[in-house]
């Protein structure tokens, strides 16, 4: 398996796998300008091959969950493989049992585009993990002189078919070999509203004001400050896991997030182009992954802003579309771009 290197002018480094269109690394300086890895994943890269929480990879068709892993479309009914079970309630979870992060990608370098971008690609088959039609997806990774990593995602199909793609990468701005958990990270989500959900982690359809509850990131604040409060939300969850409605609604490109780590200073904004971003706090972290630094990455060892569609939108008309069909064209843009403060 192949690892390819994003480079900019100043000295920060992306690393791309071709296995599952994966970021296996991302380094950048903090406010002292040493440079550390800040995104969790494998020293060996054959370990992305075995079952991991989804460290650093493009994870599709449909990412999050879909209730019982079953839709309707168009008058005919789909299943897909139910490979979760949160609650002991089945769904079907990032794809399925094999999905796109367990998939091998094509991978180019686009004429003039340097050593800041690089290009992944696949299609997916009809009838690949339960879903219809021929899905064609591009995925293209650029890291910019701003210290920015873009990723625009593009597909098209022959089909009807649900498509919500997204990055499952895992971030710690004290860096990921530190020892330090994340809940020390202040963080600021541009949303006034979130998606409660019920015993199986499914949206119950209700988009609720955040103010008031462990939910209001609206200001910066620490992400482990209420994070153990007695709120069945959390409880259900184990902890953040959620989606979050953001303000800008989506389509064109705006502040979703920002998490800064005031030891290293390090500072990670997030724009996007999605009408939301779920914030999973890496509460399944147990040490049983040892992570490219030796170290075993621990409960909230690092945290998740999957910049998508909302959880379950097959089977929730009410919910922004996530249904493409052909002659149509799938766009999404997602920007992580860091600093110092």
């Amino acid at each position: 398996m192949r690892t390819l290197d994003l480079t900019n002018g100043n000295g920060m480094r992306v690393r791309v796998l071709e296995h599952g269109c994966t970021i296996v690394g991302v380094e950048v300086p903090d406010r002292h300008g040493r440079l550390a890895d800040v995104a969790l994943g494998f020293s060996d890269a054959s370990e992305y091959r075995r079952r991991h929480p989804y460290f650093g990879c493009v994870v599709g068709r449909f990412g999050n969950r879909i209730a019982g892993g079953r839709f309707s479309l168009d008058g005919q009914t789909y299943q897909l493989a139910t490979n979760n079970a949160p609650g002991g309630t089945p769904c079907h979870l990032h794809g399925g049992e094999v999905g796109f992060d367990q998939r091998f990608w094509g991978v180019e370098r686009r004429p003039g585009a340097g050593a800041g971008e690089l290009c992944l690609h696949r299609v997916s088959l009809d009838g690949e993990e339960g879903y219809p039609g021929n899905l064609v997806v591009s995925v293209v990774y650029r890291l910019t002189d701003e210290n920015a990593l873009e990723i625009e995602y593009e597909a098209q199909t022959d089909a009807a078919t649900p498509v919500n793609l997204t990055n499952h990468s895992y971030f710690n701005l004290c860096g990921e070999g530190s020892g330090e958990n994340v809940l020390g990270h202040e963080l600021t989500l541009h949303a006034s509203r979130f998606l409660p959900t019920d015993a199986g982690q499914i949206p119950t359809g209700e988009l609720r004001p955040v103010a008031g509850t462990p939910f209001d990131f609206r200001q910066a604040r620490p992400l482990g400050e209420r994070l153990h409060e007695a709120d069945a939300q959390l409880l259900n969850a184990g902890g953040y896991d959620h989606n979050w409605v953001l303000d800008a609604g989506g389509g064109a490109l705006a502040l979703a997030a920002e998490v800064y780590e005031p030891v290293s200073g390090r500072v990670m904004e997030v724009l996007t182009t999605e009408p939301g971003v779920q914030l999973y706090a890496g509460n399944l972290l147990d040490g049983s992954c040892l992570g490219k630094s030796g170290r075993a990455y621990v409960r909230h060892g690092g945290l998740c802003l999957e910049t998508q569609h909302f959880p379950d939108s097959p089977n929730r008309p009410e919910f922004p579309d996530t249904i493409l069909r052909p002659g149509g064209k799938y766009r999404s843009k997602t920007v992580y771009r860091f600093g110092v403060r």
